[in-house]
């Protein structure tokens, strides 16, 4: 089901793209933006993913980097029956997490050191759980792919005016890429909620069956949204197409963010996670802390 959501999708995206593409150019932009569609199609399936970990600033995780949380991930992987993922962290202060990858095979979960440093242990643990979700369920092929997607689209409708600036096509073509500057990214944004939301419940249920516990993730969606609500993160700023990843949406800086709200009201998924832990007969909040889970 996750290739045939993801093969979906990108037909729907080559489709926008080829139409940006002939409002640009006519019948010649619309075979080129069809080749360049097509090529994308295949860097999106193979190598999404390290884009994306490229433009966090993502850091792998080793024996000397973040040992503990490499260990912690694998450890949850091993409970889920998955692949062990790669693991990586981003320097970044807000808390925050996202996966990305293919497949169960050829996947990676990236926390910012904020989530390390402000959450409990067990806190990330049943963030981490969630990102492993989205890997089992494939989510990951479909919103990195959108993604990759979303910014392309976005950047050859930024330079719509530029080309149609140096063509003397009246007040036509000018409208025409107005109309591109606007409903191309909005596009991208309409595909993004409609893929978005519904996972993230989902993808908060089996989380918390992996983590143990529905109680921690309540916890840590609660404290994330805090803390992304007045910490900026620049680095998902300036890649807003990739917001639809995180556990919480990163942005909140632009009025123009408002276009990728691609997550469920966060009170809402706390409220099922609750109702989650009573049905499971779980009733104790979190345990005690310690002071500096990480050692």
């Amino acid at each position: 089901m996750g290739y045939m959501k993801t093969a979906m999708l990108m037909a729907a995206m080559t489709a926008l793209f080829m139409g940006v593409g002939y409002l640009l150019g006519g019948g010649a932009g619309l075979l080129v933006a069809f080749a360049v569609a097509a090529g994308m199609n295949a860097y999106a399936y193979w190598n999404s993913d390290k884009a994306v970990l490229r433009m966090h600033n993502a850091q792998e995780c080793n024996s000397q980097v973040h040992p503990d949380l490499q260990r912690m991930v694998h450890q949850l992987a091993d409970d889920a029956g998955m692949p062990h993922p790669r693991v990586y962290v981003i320097d970044q202060d807000q808390p925050n997490a996202f996966a990305t990858g293919r497949n169960p095979e050829n996947a990676a979960v990236a926390a910012t050191t904020g989530l390390l440093q402000r959450m409990s242990r067990e806190e990330v643990a049943a963030v981490m759980a969630h990102e492993l979700a989205h890997i089992r369920n494939y989510d990951t092929l479909i919103m990195t792919v959108t993604a990759t997607f979303a910014g392309a689209i976005s950047m050859l409708a930024n330079f719509a005016l530029f080309f149609r600036g140096g063509r003397n096509q009246g007040a036509g073509g000018a409208i025409a890429a107005i109309a591109v500057m606007i409903l191309a990214p909005l596009a991208a944004a309409v595909v993004q909620m409609a893929i978005s939301r519904s996972r993230e419940y989902e993808a908060d249920r089996v989380g918390a069956e992996i983590c143990g516990n529905p109680l921690w993730l309540a916890s840590a969606l609660e404290k994330i949204q805090g803390f992304a609500s007045r910490i900026d993160y620049d680095k998902a700023e300036e890649n807003p197409q990739t917001a639809h990843m995180f556990i919480i949406n990163p942005l909140h800086v632009h009025k123009r963010d408002k276009l990728f709200s691609t997550h469920p009201n966060t009170e809402n998924r706390i409220a099922a996670l609750t109702r989650l832990a009573q049905e499971s007969g779980i009733r104790t909040a979190m345990p005690e802390r310690t002071q500096n889970p990480w050692g």
